[in-house]
């Protein structure tokens, strides 16, 4: 484990039914350089990760979307998952944070169908991005400039399209962290 992002907080935005692979792929990346990391939720206790189609792994909620204070964060992580991800994009309480971590400039950082999120909350238009190809309408309908490339970096905004780019995402995600 290094420690060059010590001292640096990182959110992760999810509801039950978030892709797994792509909360723990990210989560690793980020506290085995040091990083602590929140996972933040609708409500509190447990939400579930899923594999693909089939049940997963439970993770214990550290905040509320309600209760978390977005400036104490240096980035939000928005991992996709059909189901999460059709869920968390009418939570008012995550829109609120997306939208107020946006403003501040500060690295946001979204895989696959994470982007809906984002959609809904009026944060794509006019922005160059990626997600897994079936969000792209969603995309260009907002307004945005779809890309099909493994990571695209629009100013804060960090976009992945699927699980296979993780790794490129989890880069990107570092060195905008100041790794």
């Amino acid at each position: 484990m290094t420690t060059q992002l010590n001292g640096k907080r990182v959110a992760m935005l999810v509801t039950d039914g978030f892709e797994q692979v792509e909360l723990t792929g990210p989560k690793q990346a980020l506290e085995q350089s040091g990083v602590r990391v929140d996972i933040l939720s609708a409500k509190p206790g447990t939400v579930k990760g899923w594999n693909h189609d089939k049940p997963a792994d439970d993770f214990t909620v550290d905040n509320t979307f309600d209760k978390a204070d977005v400036a104490v964060y240096d980035a939000i992580v928005l991992p996709g998952g059909v189901q999460n991800s059709d869920t968390i994009r009418i939570d008012p309480g995550a829109q609120k944070l997306v939208k107020a971590h946006d403003a501040s400039g500060k690295p946001l950082a979204v895989i696959c169908h994470g982007a809906w999120l984002l959609v809904s909350s009026q944060l794509v238009k006019g922005r160059k991005m990626t997600s897994y190809k079936t969000v792209r309408d969603d995309i260009t309908n907002a307004g945005g400039q779809w890309q099909d490339q493994a990571v695209v970096i629009d100013r804060n905004l960090i976009s992945s399209r699927q699980p296979d780019d993780i790794p490129a995402f989890n880069t990107q995600l570092l060195r905008a962290l100041g790794a």
